[in-house]
């Protein structure tokens, strides 16, 4: 069994790239033969997560999804724990969403242009006026009716356990104008930690949780909304996901 196991997790590993360059080129090769239709070129990044996940054995069950409209806009906001949060909530997420990426990856070939057609959103990291043009203009995508998904914590957790929110990722929620819900990864660190490079096969569960308005923040409030997502999202988790209790100054005295 556990020989089996490794062998699934290579074969995952090795046909990764593979499968992301033949996707990312029947995305391209469709829109040259087709029309530019965003929308439907959605079943690319759908297909080759599912392919992904399927190889490493992995089954996802998406819960709360009775929680949001079908055919609303909102920003998407999960803890980070793991590679496989991007595969699974590609792959099995219903609701219609596009992806925040760094700048950077627009310019790897094939793969960058992929995105671009597919919809995706470029985002600048750096600080200064592109950065903040940069975020206006993902803003203006979202306002528009893009559904997206960021990680507030800015990297994916070590131990799996859910961290701070960094208030930068709530303030392209705030500016954008729409709501904001919380979302709830479980399991998946346990099946690839980060550091590691085979996952091991088993059940990702994503919990959805209620929307939170966001029209009444401005951005000088994006730490308190920050806050109270950061909370939302840990009710969402199972106990192994949850932060380590700070010691009571108290109880050590």
């Amino acid at each position: 069994m556990i020989l089996l196991q490794r062998l699934r997790s290579l074969i995952f590993l090795v046909c990764l790239p593979l499968v992301t360059a033949g996707v990312c080129l029947a995305a391209l090769a469709d829109f040259r033969i087709s029309s530019n239709d965003a929308a439907r070129a959605q079943i690319y990044p759908r297909l080759w997560a599912k392919i992904l996940t399927r190889m490493a054995g992995i089954r996802v069950r998406v819960t709360g999804m009775e929680n949001i409209d079908p055919q609303a806009t909102y920003v998407f906001a999960g803890n980070h724990c793991s590679q496989l949060d991007i595969y699974s909530f590609q792959g099995y997420f219903p609701h219609d969403f596009r992806w925040i990426a760094k700048k950077e990856l627009f310019d790897v070939p094939i793969f960058g242009a992929a995105m671009r057609k597919v919809g995706f959103i470029s985002i600048d990291r750096t600080r200064g006026r592109k950065a903040l043009k940069s975020l206006n203009l993902a803003a203006e995508r979202i306002g528009a009716g893009s559904s997206v998904l960021i990680f507030p914590e800015g990297t994916r957790s070590k131990d799996g356990r859910l961290h701070p929110f960094k208030a930068g990722a709530i303030l392209l929620a705030i500016r954008s104008g729409v709501p904001i819900v919380p979302v709830g990864f479980n399991n998946a660190s346990r099946l690839l930690p980060k550091g590691k490079l085979l996952p091991s096969s088993g059940e990702i569960v994503i919990r959805i949780g209620h929307p939170i308005p966001t029209e009444k923040y401005t951005p000088k409030e994006k730490q308190a909304l920050a806050a109270i997502l950061h909370d939302k999202v840990a009710e969402l988790l199972d106990p192994i996901h949850l932060p380590k209790e700070e010691p009571h100054p108290l109880k050590n005295g």
